[in-house]
C-alpha cells in the first residue's frame, strides 16, 4: 500500500525521450527518501493507461508530452504541482523545494511552461525512451 493509503505507489509519468526529463528521473532515483516512487514514460502503455484512467487522453504517436505528471492518492497532478509533490519524496535539502508551493500556481506553471516548451532545444532528446539501469529496473513500470 502506498504512503497515501492507496493500493498503488505514487507514479511519476515523464517524457521518455527528453534528456532533461531522463536526467530528472535519475536525480529522483538518486535522492529519493523512502524509495516508494514508481516511474513510467508517458509514451508507454502504462503511461497511456494512467492518463486515460485520470480523464486525460493518451498521447498520439510521435506527440510530445506537455508536462511531467504524478499519480498519487488516486489523483493526477501535472506541471509545477507534480514537480513539487515529487520533491516531497526527496531527501533534504531537495525536499525543501516545496516552499515554492507558496508561489501562486499560475506563476509556477508559467515558469514551468517556458522550460517545458524549450526542453528539447536546450537539453536535447533521445530517439528512444530511457532504459533503466538494472539496479533501478524494478522501479519502472513497462520498462521496455
Amino acid at each position: 500500500m502506498g504512503q497515501d493509503g492507496s493500493d498503488e505507489a505514487p507514479t511519476v509519468l515523464f517524457d521518455g525521450v527528453c534528456n532533461l526529463c531522463n536526467g530528472s528521473v535519475q536525480f529522483i532515483l538518486d535522492h529519493e527518501r523512502d524509495h516508494t516512487l514508481r516511474f513510467a514514460s508517458l509514451q508507454s502503455d502504462e503511461g497511456a493507461r494512467l492518463l486515460v484512467a485520470h480523464g486525460r487522453r493518451a498521447l498520439a504517436e510521435g506527440e510530445a508530452p506537455e508536462s511531467i505528471a504524478l499519480v498519487e492518492g488516486g489523483t493526477l497532478y501535472e506541471r509545477s504541482t507534480a514537480a513539487l509533490r515529487i520533491a516531497r519524496h526527496l531527501r533534504a535539502p531537495w525536499r525543501w523545494g516545496v516552499v515554492f508551493f507558496l508561489v501562486p500556481r499560475v506563476l509556477r506553471d508559467l515558469a514551468y511552461g517556458v522550460i517545458a516548451r524549450n526542453r528539447y532545444r536546450w537539453f536535447g532528446r533521445s530517439e528512444q525512451c530511457l532504459l533503466p539501469e538494472p539496479r533501478s529496473r524494478s522501479k519502472f513500470i513497462d520498462p521496455g
